[in-house]
């Protein structure tokens, strides 16, 4: 019992979930109604420190009328704030891809924002409160004035923040912006620990490895590979993750293979305490996150790019502005199994991201919903030539081959002998010898003449 309490309280795996919830809107708004309430204590403490000629310097009248003013207009704004917020969700959701709707959720100007006007709410109410009550009296009210001043000039810096966000939040570019940064902080994440600090997984799993079965269908959405290590090694097995953060599982399919290496610490650790230890540091739901999951992000900007090709938006720019994005993304790329050092965790191995799900994540749909839209596909041969020159020799055999799948198509689906012509010229000579070669259309036989 007590190494299952051990392992939930590892220190990254305590750090990766108070990160998790750290993001979650009614967090912020607890700790800043709790920090508002710490503010009032701290004008008690302070108020019997001040000299008595400096603190009946104000009356208790003053400090009313500014906690009447925040507390009648922290409501009424706060109810704008979340109005505003509720019609941006709704309109990202059907203008973009509902995929985004979470990420906005979690736009920390908005939640901090959110949380200043709760919690200063909060604070005029207590201390109107207390007051009435007769905890604060008229004579000694400069302390209170004082802090009521403070609360008052961090609203007006968070609402100035706040108006100047408005500007851009929930439109085209902030959509776009929050998506490309957030992929890239989480593929970058999983680049910095590769294969989420564990051994990549070359080859087939041990023959004599055992299933660990999920308990519940749904997505993986996190995974705590620190703890996962440690119940492994307090069992005496090795823990193979072949399914990575965002595939989805069923109920009873193997989650985790178990291969045994030597014996279990004590009679504690036997098989249905590691199942419990496997379920409790895997966490599925019904929905993808972004968290440790690059390749979520990278489908997300593809259906942003298919749902600006679509006939009702036809808005092509939108989709070579996100072709670009997904290349400066990719363009970070490193090989998961040639770390060049030895991995932290022994007794975890996780599958490696494979460069080719990661294109055609990013580049599949849109490529396929812009295959006769002439600027789209100059824009994703030219960004694919750039990958193909990456000194990956993975990710740029699976550009080429991305490049010359797409290309292919786009020739079939283009009909003006031009508009060939200048898709021919925006492809690698190779790609597009490569393309005429495979005469998917009459035409192609006769370009290659």
């Amino acid at each position: 019992m007590s190494g299952m309490l051990l392992e939930k309280l590892y220190p990254n795996t305590l750090v990766r979930k108070a990160r998790a919830y750290s993001r979650k809107l009614w967090v912020r708004v607890v700790l800043m109604g709790l920090l508002s309430l710490v503010a009032l204590a701290l004008t008690q403490l302070i108020e019997h420190l001040v000299p008595k000629e400096i603190a009946t310097s104000l009356t208790g009248s003053a400090a009313d009328r500014l906690l009447q003013i925040i507390a009648s207009a922290m409501l009424s704004v706060t109810i704008f704030s979340i109005t505003v917020m509720v019609s941006v969700y709704r309109a990202s959701s059907t203008q973009w891809t509902p995929r985004i709707h979470r990420l906005i959720i979690q736009d920390r100007t908005t939640q901090n924002t959110l949380a200043v006007f709760i919690g200063a709410y909060v604070y005029s109410l207590v201390a109107i409160i207390m007051r009435e009550l007769g905890i604060y009296v008229d004579e000694r009210a400069l302390v209170l004035f004082a802090m009521t001043v403070i609360v008052l000039a961090v609203i007006v810096g968070y609402l100035i923040r706040w108006v100047l966000h408005l500007q851009t939040f929930g439109s085209l570019i902030d959509v776009t912006r929050q998506i490309e940064n957030t992929t890239r902080n989480s593929f970058l994440e999983r680049l910095e620990d590769p294969c989420l600090g564990a051994n990549p997984i070359k080859g087939d799993v041990p023959e004599d490895a055992e299933e660990i079965r999920a308990q519940e269908s749904g997505y993986i959405q996190y995974i705590y590979p620190e703890a996962l290590d440690r119940i492994a090694h307090d069992h005496g097995v090795e823990l193979y993750l072949t399914r990575g953060v965002g595939s989805f599982v069923f109920l009873n399919e193997a989650l985790v293979l178990a291969v045994k290496v030597a014996e279990p610490r004590d009679d504690e650790h036997d098989w249905e305490s590691l199942e419990n230890g496997v379920a409790a540091n895997i966490r599925l739901g019904d929905l993808r996150t972004y968290d440790q999951d690059p390749r979520f992000g990278l489908v997300a900007m593809g259906e942003v790019a298919s749902k600006a090709l679509s006939p009702g938006v036809n808005d092509p720019g939108t989709a070579i502005d996100v072709i670009t994005r997904i290349g400066r993304i990719m363009s970070s790329y490193k090989d998961e199994n040639d770390k060049g050092t030895e991995a932290k965790l022994k007794h975890l191995y996780v599958a490696p991201l494979d460069p080719a799900d990661l294109i055609e994540d990013g580049f599949g749909a849109l490529a396929r919903d812009g295959k006769s839209v002439l600027e789209v596909q100059q824009r994703l041969q030219a960004i694919l030539s750039g990958l193909m020159r990456h000194p990956d020799d993975g990710l740029s055999q699976a550009a080429r081959e991305a490049s010359e799948y797409h290309l292919r198509r786009a020739l079939q689906a283009t009909e003006f002998a031009p508009d060939r012509e200048r898709l021919l010229a925006a492809a690698r000579s190779d790609v597009r010898d490569a393309a005429l070669k495979a005469n998917d259309t009459p035409e192609g036989q006769s370009d290659a003449k």
